[in-house]
């Protein structure tokens, strides 16, 4: 049985600093994102707040920190504002619902949280001059009509669909973050995140890498949207919390959002196939229509993340399938080992990867 994480309310007090050493607040802590952030910022030597409403974090992400002096655990919406005596050197704003299930059940509460969250963090940054990190997302590109996607591209967005309150909270978040850094002088710094995956996921956020493994070790029909031919990249979450630290801390701001994110593309069937050859599943790929809005494609330019913060992605996705799909197994209990394949497909296109 894990530990059991102890869950503060947020007061004056809670905010108070008890450690002789750098404080980072990581909203949306207890996340799947949130979670690996802690855990990596408390080896680097911070002291760490997790601040989380548990509306898709869960506690059993941070039960690893639990008995870390140096880590604390505050439940608290940033649609709410924060005590102005809070203390931070750093924040880092990962507090949103990042999969369509989870930020399409209550839109208007996922707009709010990009907003008005975004808004009292950005005050709190100002008031204590802290460094502020935005996650933004690859969804404020869109349907892209340029392929891949650099930071220049303006996207093609749709205002009013069922995943605007995602996709245009994401990009007002990056206007709100930029006018206080000229307004007010505050160090921003956002990264685009490109489709992720890894331990800690869900099983049930509807992403496509947890929604197949899901599947497949169940037994069930792998569930693909369209004809499969749309394409992401897939980024291991240790790659990606490499880049966060990596963007928060490089010498000086940006004055514009980073793309953080694996260059290598693959098919959605592709996608499919690998789950089924990792999980030795029986289960047969069947196709749905498509939802409205889905991009057809999804590849980042990172050559200004190689550049300026020396950084690339570096677990190719046939190992961290194999990471990811050992961390379901042991979450469902099925009770028996996975196989270790490996695909030459697979093994040539990461190989041959730019």
């Amino acid at each position: 049985m894990g530990r059991v994480v102890k869950v503060l309310k947020l007061d004056s007090r809670s905010g108070r600093r008890h450690a002789d050493r750098a404080r980072a607040l990581v909203a949306g802590g207890a996340g799947f994102l949130g979670s690996h952030l802690c855990q990596r910022l408390l080896a680097d030597g911070y002291e760490v707040i997790a601040l989380d409403n548990f509306h898709t974090g869960k506690r059993c992400n941070l039960a690893g920190m639990a008995r870390d002096a140096s880590f604390t655990c505050i439940k608290h919406d940033i649609v709410d504002e924060l005590p102005a005596d809070f203390a931070v050197d750093e924040i880092y704003n990962l507090a949103c619902p990042a999969s369509p299930p989870h930020y399409q059940a209550d839109p208007i509460h996922t707009f709010k949280t990009s907003v008005l969250g975004s808004i009292n963090l950005l005050e709190l940054a100002r008031r204590r001059n802290a460094k502020i990190f935005q996650a933004s997302t690859s969804e404020v590109y869109g349907d892209p009509l340029v392929h891949p996607q650099p930071e220049g591209y303006f996207g093609n967005v749709n205002t009013h669909g069922p995943r605007s309150c995602y996709d245009e909270g994401k990009r007002s978040a990056e206007t709100l973050f930029f006018d206080y850094s000229r307004t007010y002088g505050i160090d921003v710094r956002i990264a685009r995140i490109f489709n992720t995956y890894g331990p800690r996921m869900r099983p049930d956020d509807g992403r496509v890498v947890s929604n197949f493994i899901v599947q497949a070790l169940r037994g069930k029909d792998i569930t693909v949207y369209g004809s499969g031919t749309q394409t992401r990249s897939f980024c291991f979450v240790d790659d990606l919390i490499e880049g966060f630290v990596r963007l928060m801390n490089v010498p000086l701001a940006l004055q514009h959002p980073v793309n953080l994110g694996n260059p290598v593309e693959f098919t959605i069937m592709e996608l499919a196939e690998l789950v089924v050859d990792y999980t030795n599943s029986r289960s047969r790929i069947v196709h749905r229509p498509l939802p409205v809005d889905d991009p057809r494609q999804r590849k980042p330019d990172i050559a200004f993340a190689r550049q300026y913060l020396g950084w690339e992605p570096k677990v190719t996705l046939n190992e961290g399938l194999a990471r990811t799909a050992a961390y379901f197994e042991a979450l469902l209990g099925n009770g028996r080992p996975l196989a270790a394949k490996r695909s030459s497909r697979l093994s040539l296109r990461e190989a041959t990867a730019p």
